[in-house]
């Protein structure tokens, strides 16, 4: 008789390999037949709302890993949060407007751009937003990503441009904006001004030079005995070409001062830095000859070192010891110190450079001159010339640098539209709301503090076309800007009617309300403000413009999450907008993840030809392997990814999947409506593995609940490697295989596999979307038509059997040992199988010995041999209770090789009819 016929062999149609790039479109199509994003919105009905608000990724490109990285971990939070009970409407959108897509534009257009009017322009715009919005799409939901991509929320839309221009309107309601003229970042290049979020800093050579200024006012009373010799202050700057515009000196009000005598006249500078600064100038040979404080010299005058104009003497507290003199050149129109001192003294706020970065035509010596790349040499020439120049060298230092063209940047004082940071409290009110939030991790919180503590007004004006426009206007009679909350109203309603392109297709009078006038003159004619709106207010304001208008959200949020540089990004900008018009923080939690890093913790970059492309993953991996690369990461810190680490993410999915499949086979003919076991009559082992799925199903939740998902990784993978394959499923072979089909010893089995492989598949699903569903739709019984619409697991709190757990650990410890013994002896060649061994065990008086007993008719099959025996001692005489611990002796087993299940017995041929089979298999044929 051929007995592989009487077994019950694994049967499952589930494939051994995964075949990801293949399958995974295959499910996604099946998703769409059965219209699962639905389904999925029409199980939510009635359940606590959690809304997870998307920060708008840039409608530029093709996705990168980062994007990847991005959108995973939103779609396990929100695919988590739905499966413990929670409705969880996910609307993706896109950030549509800025710079990049004007300057791609710009490049197609060429010269035919000059013969296009601005509204032509933002057409063409729009269209490029558009195409790269539905290859992103595509791109993400072939990630698996769930949401309502049918109706995304664009930055460009009517709608949401009126939003933006009624948040803006409830801005100058409340007295936050204003124009102003002030220093900015501006990139000469890109020709607008930049937020603080639109500045990277990188490293940079820049010149550095030392300057005297003659002081050339009456000394101090206290320095009378110095009268009559040459004086001046010396500054030092990296920015010579700022030096045109220096207007005075700073000083520091309480740190003192020392006089030098050198070469026949005196030099001042911080008495902190003297011997360092007068060893960079080459100055062996020199006396101090006088120390004093700063405010001495508050008010009087310097003079400029080549100009004929005063450079007075200030205080502020900002000047440290930290590089250059104590002296700091001070030129308000070039920087926010600068800025703020010159207010303080009423000094001009002077900006000689145009928007092109070069001198304006009325700078005497260097008009015309480009200031980043000419006017340094020319104004250290000049001061050379005029005998100003102490001391010329380089020095390599962290830089701003414009995010977009990635070249350096100058501060420069222009006409600019401000939200203020001090009206209405804006900073205090900000700064108290930041510690309503859950900031995850927790150090998010200090980080965005801290910025927002320090940070300058908002400078929210761009000089450029394809934006929300600034629905500012200006009298043609007086000038007077006209920023009016009403008019501003006005403006946005028909912007939601006919969107913000009709700012460039009407003429003022047309976009104003009937009989305007000037607040100022009582004039009637208007021009309207060319600038538009930084795009981080754009983005900023989505929760006004989304999340309050989407009845499937709710305000506030309960989560952002992006990448850690949004703390100066949408994170910021979003908490000021919310702040400064609704006097609360747009979001309850903020979840932050770091950047990711090529294998060897290098940036990635085109140059270096290291950039893991997610569509080069896909093709040769699946997304699913993506997807589980990022739940194998703490993404509190920057990952890393690249071919040796996704082989190894790939080589953990084979083992879950393979799990998933061995189960399966061995549920083939299992209906878990009839043939289940009530759990209080499961075999001792399966109640073991049952509690030890309690456990793992606790751990994954509380996981979830704390956003660990490289904790939710390792637990999974653990479970299938070590309590499942290497233990579990190994001893539960034999049984399965040789056991009648429907014994209670074999449903025991069945009934545990069902519940553990039903669970893991609930509990991984956020993760393996696709794959979890691939098990689900295998799995027997009834159930949910996708495993997308069902519950996390959920148990009685009795199933749980801690102790039993203790007995099972140890047994494990015992059979790691025994599974070493018979290694040595398969080495021997004593056995070839382990199922040939015979094994004798000795164990000392105690704990072990009372196990041992405990389990004496278990333990050939816990330990998958023929036959163990407990012996009090060993063949060669030793006593057990003299052993120091548990010893093991193997020899070949007794009686003959059963044909049917290969176990070794003295029963087999005791039966005329099955004579090759041992008594057990004769039970299970009878059966």
């Amino acid at each position: 008789m051929d007995y592989k016929n009487t077994l019950n062999l694994p049967q499952t149609e589930f494939p051994m390999r995964g075949n990801l790039p293949v399958r995974e479109p295959e499910i996604i199509g099946r998703w769409q037949a059965m219209d699962l994003q639905s389904k999925i919105e029409a199980a939510g009905a009635g359940r606590p709302n959690f809304t997870l608000h998307d920060g708008p990724p840039y409608a530029n490109g093709h996705i990168h890993i980062g994007h990847a990285l991005n959108k995973i971990l939103k779609d396990l939070v929100i695919k988590s949060k739905r499966m413990q009970g929670f409705y969880t409407p996910y609307v993706p959108g896109w950030d549509c407007h800025g710079l990049p897509i004007e300057l791609k534009v710009d490049q197609e257009l060429g010269s035919k751009k000059r013969e296009m009017s601005k509204a032509q322009i933002r057409k063409e715009c729009r269209a490029y937003a558009r195409n790269w919005i539905g290859v992103q799409s595509t791109e993400f939901q072939r990630l698996g990503i769930f949401g309502d991509w049918e109706h995304p929320y664009l930055t460009m839309t009517p709608q949401y441009e009126a939003a933006t221009a009624r948040e803006l309107a409830r801005f100058a309601e409340r007295g936050g904006l204003y124009k102003g003229k002030k220093p900015v970042h501006w990139c000469p290049s890109c020709v607008t001004a930049l937020a603080e979020a639109e500045v990277e800093h990188a490293d940079h050579t820049s010149p550095s030079i030392f300057v005297k200024l003659p002081f050339i006012d009456t000394l101090p009373v206290e320095l009378a005995p110095l009268a009559g010799k040459k004086l001046s202050f010396v500054i030092w700057t990296t920015t010579p070409w700022t030096i045109p515009a220096n207007l005075a000196v700073c000083l520091h009000p309480e740190l003192p001062y020392v006089a030098l005598e050198t070469g026949g006249e005196l030099l001042v500078m911080a008495e902190g830095l003297y011997e360092k600064v007068v060893a960079q100038l080459g100055i062996t040979d020199y006396t101090v000859r006088a120390t004093f404080l700063a405010p001495m010299f508050e008010k009087l005058r310097c003079r400029h070192p080549f100009y004929d104009r005063d450079s007075l003497l200030v205080l502020g507290d900002y000047v440290t010891l930290e590089a250059g003199t104590g002296c700091v050149h001070t030129a308000p129109g070039h920087g926010q110190d600068d800025y703020v001192t010159g207010l303080r003294y009423g000094l001009e706020i002077y900006n000689p450079v145009d928007d092109y970065g070069r001198y304006r035509d009325d700078v005497e010596f260097f008009a015309g001159l480009h200031v980043q790349k000419e006017a340094n040499a020319a104004v250290s020439a000049k001061l050379a010339e005029v005998g100003a120049l102490l001391n010329e060298g380089k020095v390599a230092h962290s830089y701003p640098h414009c995010w977009r063209c990635k070249k350096p940047i100058i501060f420069r004082a222009t006409e600019q539209w401000f939200i203020s940071m001090e009206s209405n409290g804006l900073r205090d009110k900000a700064l108290k709301h930041i510690n309503d939030v859950q900031w995850i991790p927790h150090w998010g919180r200090d980080r965005i503090y801290n910025m927002i503590e320090n940070r300058p007004d908002w400078c929210i004006s761009r000089q450029r076309t394809w934006g929300v426009p600034i629905t500012a206007f200006y009298c043609k009679k007086c000038g007077e800007a006209v920023a009016d909350g009403k008019i501003m109203h006005h403006v946005a309603n028909l912007f939601e009617a006919t969107g913000s392109d009709v700012w460039f297709e009407r003429e003022a009078k047309e976009l104003l309300p009937a009989g305007t006038t000037c607040p100022a003159c009582g004039h009637d004619d208007f021009d309207k403000e060319q600038d538009i709106l930084d795009v981080w207010f754009d983005s900023g304001v989505s929760h006004a413009a989304v999340v309050e208008q989407n009845s499937k959200l709710q305000s506030p949020a309960d989560m952002y999450l992006e990448g850690s540089d949004q703390h100066r990004g949408w994170f910021h900008s979003s908490l000021l907008a919310a702040v400064g018009t609704r006097d609360t923080a747009p979001y309850k939690a903020v979840l932050t993840h770091g950047f990711v890093l090529d294998e060897n913790g290098r940036p990635m970059s085109k140059s270096m030809g290291n950039v893991v492309a997610p569509e080069k993953v896909i093709q040769k991996y699946g997304a699913e392997i993506l997807r589980l690369w990022v739940a194998t990461q703490d993404y509190r810190n920057d990952t890393r990814v690249g071919e040796h680490i996704l082989q190894q993410v790939s080589e953990a999915y084979r083992r879950i999947r393979n799990t998933a499949r061995y189960i399966l086979g061995n549920l083939h003919g299992f209906d878990p409506a009839t043939d289940s076991v009530p759990t209080t009559e499961l075999l001792e082992i399966d109640r073991w593995a049952l509690s030890r799925l309690v456990g793992l199903s606790e751990r994954i939740e509380a996981s979830y609940n704390a956003y660990d998902f490289h904790v939710l990784y390792h637990a999974v993978h653990n479970f299938c490697a070590i309590d499942m394959s290497a233990f579990y499923l190994d001893i539960l072979k034999d049984r399965l295989y040789t056991a009648a089909t429907d014994s209670p010893e074999r449903r025991s089995a069945q009934t545990v596999m069902y519940l553990i492989l039903d669970a893991i598949t609930r509990l991984i699903a956020p993760v393996l979307t696709f794959t979890a569903d691939e098990i689900w739709w295998e799995l027997p019984g009834q159930r949910e038509e996708s495993v997308h619409l069902a519950a996390l697991p959920r148990f009685a709190t009795d199933l749980r059997d801690l102790e039993l757990e203790e007995r099972y650990k140890r047994l494990m410890a015992m059979r790691s040992d025994v599974t070493k013994a018979l290694e040595v002896a398969r080495t021997a060649k004593t056995i070839g199988s382990s199922l040939e061994a015979r094994m004798q065990l000795a164990a000392p008086a105690g704990p072990w010995r009372d196990l041992l007993q405990q389990y004496r008719n278990e333990l050939a099959t816990l330990f998958i041999v023929s036959q163990v025996e407990l012996v009090d001692a060993l063949p060669d005489g030793t006593r057990g209770e003299e052993v120091p611990e548990l010893l093991i002796t193997i020899a070949r087993a007794a009686g003959d090789k059963c044909e049917r299940c290969w176990n070794y017995a003295t029963s087999v041929g005791g039966a005329s009819d099955h004579p090759t089979i041992c008594h057990r298999c004769q039970a299970a044929l009878k059966a």
